[in-house]
């Protein structure tokens, strides 16, 4: 079962992600291989630098990301260019990886731009994590010590939460507490995932 999870920055997506992990999902993290595609000696760094100028790195070589962040999340268009270098790496690795798993594994794919992107229709089901975007600026703030100018500017720059309503087919409220979010994803593992599945952390299919 191929499950897309996505939500706004600070949604608390990746506390679903490692719970969902923890039950017995295997978690593809486009986060992650967004970093990977970039790190240093790769190809994608070198399509960034060339793309961006070297501002964007850091003294030891690596991708400064907070310098790029505000390059791109102020500009729709040097996002879009961003995405242009980055996003077709990015899917060849997903690719790669859901084709490695058991095939009665429950893959996850946690990908923050499937409304953005059009990926909706790519999985068997898409879980949207949501949360106020006051909530969501506060823990921006509080917790990675941005700005509220950077803070708002990404939140922005990703896709509002109507859009993300329109392909979700399962919704997880996040404003609430921690206790409620993971009680919410048992629900779910529960109820549509696991029995899809004969992973560990699963009941088996019916």
């Amino acid at each position: 079962m191929k499950v897309g999870l996505t939500g706004g920055i600070a949604s608390g997506k990746s506390s679903v992600s490692a719970e969902l992990a923890r039950l017995g999902a295997v978690i593809v993290d486009a986060d992650q291989i967004a970093r990977d595609v970039v790190a240093p000696g790769t190809p994608g760094l070198a399509a960034v630098v060339t793309e961006f100028g070297p501002a964007v790195l850091l003294p030891d070589g690596s991708l400064d990301r907070p310098a790029l962040g505000r390059r791109v999340f102020a500009d729709p268009a040097a996002l879009q260019r961003l995405g242009a270098l980055t996003h077709p790496l990015v899917a060849q690795e997903s690719a790669r990886r859901q084709a490695a798993a058991p095939p009665d594994a429950v893959v996850v794919h946690d990908v923050p731009l499937i409304v953005e992107n059009g990926l909706a229709d790519s999985y068997d089901l898409v879980v949207v994590v949501a949360a106020d975007e006051a909530v969501r600026l506060e823990r921006l703030v509080r917790d990675r010590g941005m700005s509220r100018e950077d803070a708002l500017a990404r939140i922005r720059a990703q896709a509002t939460d109507e859009q993300r309503r329109a392909v979700a087919d399962v919704w997880l409220d996040n404003s609430g507490t921690p206790e409620e979010l993971l009680g919410a994803v048992g629900r779910l593992w529960r109820e549509l995932l696991a029995p899809n599945s004969t992973g560990p952390g699963t009941t088996g299919r019916p």
